[in-house]
């Protein structure tokens, strides 16, 4: 990454300069493949510092931080505590997206059920008590019979754990 400091009405000294570019350095961690940075130090009249930071993301333009303090130090920490503020941010946002990106893959991938028919053997009518020994014998949940009237019924385990019928 390219650094540019530039020092208004302000001797820069190499111990500032060896601050600012740690300051920068510590920026890279979000992994946004920032292009240049230019760090401007300004000082004004009542002896304010004002450090503006700027930095060129791809994807993203260009990321601008202002900080006013009356230590030049303390300046460019807040602007830096700022800036780190809103990379984060764009660094999380960009990162969700991908992470919603795979989760609607593997909601796609699920929702390929194959659904297989299976032939309803209710044709034969059989009593209310047959059913309920064939039924604690399968295991199933549900068993869909006709009775002895012709009437379609449905026999099932209710929470309980007790038998149900419709």
């Amino acid at each position: 990454m390219n650094v540019t400091i530039v020092g208004r009405d302000v001797a820069l000294t190499e111990a500032m300069k060896d601050h600012i570019t740690k300051v920068i350095n510590e920026i890279e961690k979000y992994n946004l493949g920032i292009l240049h940075s230019i760090v401007t130090i300004e000082k004004d009249k009542r002896d304010f510092f004002t450090v503006e930071i700027i930095m060129n993301i791809p994807e993203k333009g260009t990321a601008v931080v202002h900080y006013k303090d009356k230590d030049m130090y303390a300046a460019l920490d807040k602007a830096k505590d700022k800036l780190e503020k809103l990379l984060r941010r764009y660094h999380d946002k960009k990162n969700s997206y991908r992470k919603k990106d795979r989760i609607e893959e593997l909601i796609v991938e699920v929702e390929e059920d194959e659904i297989v028919d299976m032939p309803l053997d209710i044709e034969k009518p059989i009593s209310v008590e047959e059913a309920i020994n064939e039924f604690k014998n399968s295991g199933l949940y549900f068993m869909v019979f006709r009775d002895l009237n012709g009437e379609k019924r449905v026999i099932y385990r209710r929470k309980d754990g007790k038998l149900g019928l419709y």
